[in-house]
């Protein structure tokens, strides 16, 4: 079966029963020429887990796009790209808030892009997608959810022209690039970024989604009503009554006690203790995980009273008040920069690192192919929650972090023709009580200030957070949220910006969705906060360093006739390879003729610079050189006055007299003056020695 509807001029369809057959629910999803496979699936039997066992995947496929693996060696996709982890990441955070999570059996929503038109970007099919084959499955589900795309047509400025679904083109052209996610008029997914942008643009975007994204959401309810789906009974994680009695009445003061205590382990201590009460009564280790989930609900509860009803926080904070924050820089001295930020016990340390225009990262995925000059990358050791684990490489987390990160900061870097350096940095998380993503911006930040790096100024962030009663009637904006907040809370919306407005932001819930009211109290909270925040990091240092660090390396640069970069290179790079071991520099050719010589050492860099001048200049008639000898031939001698450049001094001048034999004049080897007489049009060049005086 086929559906069809329009989204702002172009087709959305959806095909129903074509592919994947045994999955509990799949369709096809196809917008011009872009087309999904989304297909959902549940496992037969429960799992033995204290969690909702929910995974989403998204596959890109090279075939999809008409490429081929550039690696010699491998040809099959491998490990998903950063991109399509990011994908997954997303889709993840918009379905997820509307299953049961008391649900054990495994869902699994796997996308696969099936064809890549270069225009439309795959993710808000396999978005719509996800939503749309859990509502035609038997997989019990509290949707459709809708979603789109929103970005302003180039130069809008202060004017409102919203783009619904943007082409590639048009996002890299606008001030902001955001994807909202919801229903019911209620939003329960963001993720953007902007270009400095204010808050109410950013409300009216959000505004102008939601009807488009109830278009979406009733089409989805057009083809469920056509399908027709019996919804599974499925077993759900209920501790019984009896049990439930039993871990209140141990609770009681405890847990109040537990929550006001200051130190991190007070609510896992309290866990702990439970669990060896329950042990020694005798209770099953599957009754012990069923105490923990009412445990949880009384932590919840608790919390959410404490909030609602007396504004009263876990650390007694108002609900506008940040923890305290304080910041260094220059605290690593071999680094070529550092920054350290403090925000109560979450500590985050950047290190910025400066690279050749060579070093950029080269990305050739299935949507995205260019070339980054500045990267995030996030850690976060187990050791920075107090526990122990395995250092493996990053996971989803630490890749989704990175990103928020990074896109927060981009808007503020220098254009790439000021400043040709490849930026890394990395951020250390080295104590985490929530939203270590933002105290890594506010670090990076300090630390490129601390390099020298010219950003245009500070970038902060903050995490808010939401408690709201079941109705959704009564409601509390929490700032800078951390550890039960974060945990037991209905909202995490992060926003990172400049004293200029937003440039990152990215919000999941844990209820069926907020409305704009309450993103409208959150946004101007959250900026009160990044304004607070801002002025601390400003009295460290409020602008970038006038100076490179002297640990970074120095960059040359050298702009020369296009034609002429193939006499720097050499034959098969014999030239460019010639210079680069003899001075240990690093050379960067652009197209354009645009050379770039990176090197520690500013002797060597200069040595090369002078070097590929020499090979590079314009040679003139009537210039005179202290040539070489290479060659000699019966009608004259070739002589090297510039590296790569010969010239000829034909026998007849090579003195003002007759010369019978070119060997009477000079050897291979001489060092001798040379003019040139004359440069035909094949770029000969003829040299002479007469008029010129050899001792010279």
């Amino acid at each position: 079966m086929e559906f069809k509807t329009e989204i702002d001029g172009k087709e959305l369809k959806i095909q129903v029963g074509e592919l994947a057959p045994q999955a509990n629910g799949s369709v096809v999803v196809s917008y011009e020429g872009t087309t999904v496979l989304v297909t959902a699936t549940l496992s037969k039997h429960p799992k033995d887990v204290d969690y909702l066992p929910l995974t989403v995947d998204y596959e890109e496929k090279l075939y999809a796009a008409g490429k081929i693996k550039s690696s010699r060696f491998i040809k099959r996709e491998g490990r998903p790209s950063d991109e399509a982890i990011l994908t997954a990441r997303l889709i993840d955070r918009a379905i997820r808030p509307l299953f049961d999570k008391r649900i054990r059996n495994e869902i699994q929503i796997i996308i696969t892009v099936l064809s890549f038109d270069k225009e439309n970007d795959p993710d808000i099919l396999g978005l719509i997608g996800a939503s749309c084959a859990l509502s035609i499955s038997d997989i019990p589900w509290n949707g459709p959810i809708g979603g789109i795309r929103i970005a302003r047509e180039k130069d809008s400025k202060d004017s409102l022209n919203w783009i619904v679904n943007p082409s590639y083109s048009q996002r890299e052209d606008s001030d902001l690039d955001l994807i909202v996610a919801g229903k019911k008029g209620k939003i329960n997914m963001l993720e953007g970024g902007g270009k400095e942008i204010k808050e109410d643009i950013l409300l009216s975007g959000i505004e102008f989604s939601l009807p488009k994204i109830e278009k979406i959401i009733q089409f989805q309810k057009e083809i469920a009503k056509k399908i027709n789906p019996a919804k599974k009974e499925l077993e759900i994680a209920n501790p019984d009554t009896k049990l439930t009695d039993i871990v209140k009445e141990f609770l009681k003061s405890k847990l109040e006690k537990a929550l006001e205590d200051s130190s991190d382990d007070a609510l896992s201590n309290l866990s702990e203790e439970l669990k060896g009460y329950l042990l020694n009564n005798g209770y099953t280790e599957k009754e012990i995980r069923e105490a923990g989930l009412v445990f949880e609900k009384e932590v919840d509860d608790l919390i959410h009273k404490n909030i609602l009803e007396k504004e009263k926080r876990p650390d007694g904070r108002k609900l506008n008040e940040l923890r305290e924050i304080s910041c260094k820089i220059g605290f690593l001295p071999k680094t070529h920069g550092s920054g350290l930020f403090k925000r109560g016990k979450t500590h985050s340390l950047s290190v910025v690192t400066l690279g050749a225009p060579g070093d950029e990262q080269i990305i050739d995925g299935m949507e995205v192919e260019t070339k980054k000059k500045f990267f995030h990358h996030y850690n976060f050791p187990p050791y920075c929650v107090g526990e122990t684990g395995p250092v493996r490489g990053p996971g989803r987390r630490e890749i989704g972090h990175s990103a928020l990160a990074e896109r927060a900061i981009v808007p503020v870097l220098p254009k790439e023709e000021d400043f040709p350096y490849t930026i890394r940095v990395v951020s250390e998380i080295l104590s985490s009580r929530g939203s270590s993503s933002m105290a890594s911006t506010s670090s990076a930040s300090l630390a490129l200030m601390d390099a020298g790096v010219p950003i245009k100024r500070n970038v902060t962030g903050i995490a808010m957070g939401l408690m709201m009663d079941d109705s959704g009637s009564t409601y509390k904006v929490l700032t800078d949220i951390q550890g039960p907040e974060d945990h037991h809370g209905d909202m995490d919306l992060k926003i990172a910006g400049t004293s200029n407005g937003i440039t990152s932001l990215q919000m999941d819930v844990k209820v069926e969705g907020v409305d704009v009211k309450i993103l409208k109290q959150a946004f101007y909270q959250a900026k009160e906060a990044r304004e607070k925040i801002l002025g601390i990091m400003n009295k460290v240092i409020d602008k970038p360093r006038k100076e490179l660090s002297p640990n970074a390396p120095r960059i040359l640069t050298l702009q020369i006739n296009p034609e002429k970069i193939r006499d720097v290179i050499g034959p098969q790079g014999k030239t460019i390879n010639e210079i680069i071991e003899e001075t240990g520099v690093k050379i960067d050719i652009k197209e354009n003729g645009l050379i770039y010589i990176t090197s520690d050492d500013e002797i060597a860099a200069k040595k090369a610079l002078q070097w590929i001048k020499n090979i590079t200049r314009e040679i003139k008639a009537g210039e005179v050189f202290q040539g070489k000898v290479k060659r000699i031939v019966d009608f004259g001698a070739f002589v090297e006055i510039l590296p790569g450049h010969e010239g000829l001094i034909h026998i007849s001048e090579l003195a003002p007299y007759k010369v019978r034999r070119v060997e009477d004049v000079v050897r291979v080897g001489d060092i001798i003056p040379v003019m040139v007489k004359n440069i035909d049009e094949q770029g000969r060049i003829q040299l002479t020695l007469k008029g010129l005086d050899r001792r010279r």
